[in-house]
């Protein structure tokens, strides 16, 4: 099992991909890992970069200290997996969470970002999004996995897809039965801190904007203020996808992605 000190942190992680490629890191969401968040787009991305999946501090097989946690905590674990695996520059990619996280990088350690791609994430918490976000974190509290599951459940994947994926909604159950929780209740408070919108018109990185049109927690009207706030991003909106879009519409998903990263080396 691939682990690496990194700011004092034994940070779990898999690389992906030809040595010498593009490096292209992935940030997933709260409740996912490194192991499981991109199952639909690992080998379509390694065909051309050198992808880089990690667990965040309190998350998946890295390390889960005491908190609290915060988004710039993140971002300087970021910086220092680079710094450990010898990375200089990469390409930046974040769902949900990681979308935040992504962004806390980018403002702290810009001249390690070639772009940035964000995806079905906010730079701030609306009223509405604090309530549901507080209700997680007493959900995590209580102890009670099967309350947490289904606490969350239903604001990740648009209602067609719960419709059709019984078996999947069902794997995800018995996942969250081995999460753990008090760690995500300290991912819960940092994700309550996250306030980056008038930060964003500093950001000169190329950036691309990807949300679910049927996206129910972090939806079109986020995307459109990270839009307005970074100058010069392109913003994609994937028909029918709820949150976890990279899941729900896979190779729309993929095609964009890898279209912008393109972009990049033109």
């Amino acid at each position: 099992m691939p682990i690496i000190q990194a700011n004092g942190l034994g940070v779990y992680y898999e690389w992906h991909g030809a040595e010498g490629a593009p490096v292209l890191v992935l940030n997933n969401g709260i409740l996912m890992n490194a192991a499981a968040s991109w199952v639909p787009q690992t080998a379509a991305f390694a065909a051309s970069y050198r992808v880089l999946q990690y667990d965040c501090r309190g998350q998946g097989q890295s390390d889960h200290p005491a908190g609290p946690y915060s988004m710039e905590q993140h971002a300087d674990d970021l910086a220092a997996l680079f710094d450990a695996l010898g990375v200089r520059r990469a390409h930046v990619l974040g769902i949900s969470y990681g979308g935040e996280v992504s962004q806390s990088f980018a403002l702290r350690h810009r001249e390690r970002v070639r772009s940035l791609v964000l995806a079905d994430t906010v730079s701030e918490v609306g009223p509405e999004l604090r309530l549901i976000v507080e209700g997680w974190k007493a959900a995590a509290l209580s102890g009670d996995a099967d309350l947490f599951y289904l606490v969350t459940a239903p604001w990740n994947f648009s209602p067609a897809f719960v419709a059709r994926h019984a078996a999947l909604l069902a794997a995800a159950r018995e996942r969250y039965r081995s999460l753990d929780l008090p760690a995500v209740a300290r991912l819960c408070d940092a994700f309550l801190d996250v306030s980056f919108t008038g930060r964003l018109p500093q950001l000169d990185v190329p950036a691309c904007i990807i949300v679910g049109d049927q996206d129910l927690l972090k939806g079109p009207r986020y995307a459109d203020i990270l839009h307005r706030a970074i100058r010069g991003s392109g913003m994609h909106v994937l028909a029918g996808a709820g949150h976890a879009a990279s899941w729900e519409a896979p190779a729309e998903f993929n095609r964009v992605v890898l279209q912008f990263l393109a972009a990049q080396h033109g």
